[in-house]
């Protein structure tokens, strides 16, 4: 099944999220998640992002920020790989973290901002422990269960308030907002005649939902997967949705790199094989083939690429590189699988 398209803007919002590797944890510890925030601050500085919005959970996150320019994939890859990397170094493991690309929504924000922020926001305690499982609910949408319960809501407050890995605490004041966290951009949909009131009203609706046992997902208005907005939003959109992307204005800018976990699928595939039984073994033809295509077709650096496929050297990096270079031109059964996999990653495009 194809993926949906990316809609590459500049002064655009975005919720974006990742997911780790068959579900499992992608942060072990504190130091883990002080790395990825000091990450995202740097892709911001790097890529002229301002983020507004994050929660870091166990095995996935959220991200929502604005662009300044067209170029989220671009800044969504180089944030990624560098927390593989140094993450696959720290905890001395191979292969990819995160289960395929990061999953990017286009969002309304005027319409869509505050319900989105709150989603986002409440995702440590929408858990079935605290009666906010998606079953849960829908339970309660249906005037069903427990959801209004003075316990239940007190409980679910502390879990809101006792979380320390999201920009709750900043946005409402309780914490100092990080330089490149830009906690005005959600305060602004707020009423209020000054900073202080705004906060308070959003703490307010926030933790309100809490008590009423949450409405429904901002997800269930969700057009064609990446736009979140009303119709008259989508509309405006409508011409960089179709044709030809060198005829549509802000895309005609951008160059179009998969990522690595792609290429890793696109190896797994025309080998037959999984990426770990095959990885470390002595010369083989499909890790050879995975540092050819993250070269040349993510991008990525010699050392990027070391890291990522067991912490070989970037010397080493380069000789298997040349070699392969050298034998695909050669050996009719490399360029055989070079072509399946070039056509498995265009498959995978935006």
């Amino acid at each position: 099944m194809s993926r949906p398209l990316r809609i590459n803007l500049a002064g655009s919002c975005y919720h974006v999220t990742a997911r780790g590797n068959e579900r499992r944890d992608i942060y072990r510890d504190e130091i883990d998640r002080l790395k990825f925030l000091a990450l995202l601050a740097e892709q911001s500085e790097r890529f002229w992002l301002r983020p507004w919005c994050y929660v870091l959970m166990d095995n996935h996150f959220h991200l929502g920020l604005e662009t300044s320019e067209p170029n989220l994939s671009r800044a969504m890859q180089w944030l990624n790989v560098s927390y593989s990397v140094w993450f696959n170094r720290r905890h001395q493991r191979s292969g990819h973290l995160f289960q395929g690309r990061f999953q990017a929504v286009l969002v309304d924000w005027p319409g869509w901002g505050l319900e989105l922020t709150r989603y986002m926001h409440l995702n440590p305690v929408r858990v079935e422990e605290l009666g906010l499982s998606k079953a849960d609910r829908g339970r309660h949408r249906q005037g069903v269960g427990k959801g209004g319960e003075r316990e239940v809501g007190l409980a679910r407050l502390e879990a809101l308030n006792g979380y320390g890995w999201s920009s709750y605490g900043a946005t409402i004041g309780r914490e100092v907002a990080a330089s490149w966290l830009n906690v005005g951009k959600v305060l602004e949909l707020m009423p209020g005649r000054n900073l202080g009131l705004r906060q308070r009203e959003y703490q307010a609706w926030v933790e309100g939902a809490l008590l009423q046992g949450l409405s429904e997902s901002p997800w269930e208005q969700l057009r064609g997967q990446v736009v979140l907005g009303s119709k008259e939003f989508v509309a405006e959109l409508e011409p960089l949705l179709k044709g030809n992307r060198r005829e549509q204005g802000d895309l005609k800018q951008l160059k179009f790199r998969p990522a690595w976990e792609d290429v890793v699928e696109a190896v797994e595939t025309v080998k037959g094989e999984k990426w770990p039984t095959f990885v470390d073994r002595y010369k083989d033809w499909g890790r050879d083939l995975a540092l050819y295509l993250g070269r040349k077709q993510c991008g990525l650096k010699l050392a990027e690429l070391g890291a990522l496929v067991g912490g070989i050297d970037y010397a080493t990096v380069s000789n298997r590189l040349r070699e392969f270079e050298a034998a695909h031109r050669e050996d009719p059964k490399l360029k055989r699988v070079l072509k399946q996999a070039l056509k498995y990653l265009e498959r995978r495009k935006m």
